[in-house]
């Protein structure tokens, strides 16, 4: 991180108007900042595995009707488009 002439002369004006020194006054900053930083959230834990996901999926597969294969060209996906 580069800190410009500015930078450092714009810290030392505000930190002056509240009274405190320009260490004081960054330290102020970044205790700020940690209190308001979003607090990471953990990734879940998947609720099932993939042997009980697929279990899931193909319980009661018996009573899905079969299709002809025609129901799953690309023409009758997009049938009411042109």
């Amino acid at each position: 991180m580069q800190v410009t002439i500015e930078v450092s002369d714009e810290l030392a004006v505000q930190a002056q108007a509240l009274g405190l020194t320009p260490g004081e006054y960054l330290r102020s900053l970044i205790d700020e900042a940690a209190l308001t930083a979003p607090v990471p959230i953990p990734p879940a834990e998947p609720k099932m595995n993939i042997k009980e996901f697929i279990r899931a999926m193909s319980a009661n597969s018996e009573n899905i009707p079969q299709l002809p294969d025609a129901a799953f060209t690309r023409e009758s996906f997009y049938q009411d488009h042109d």
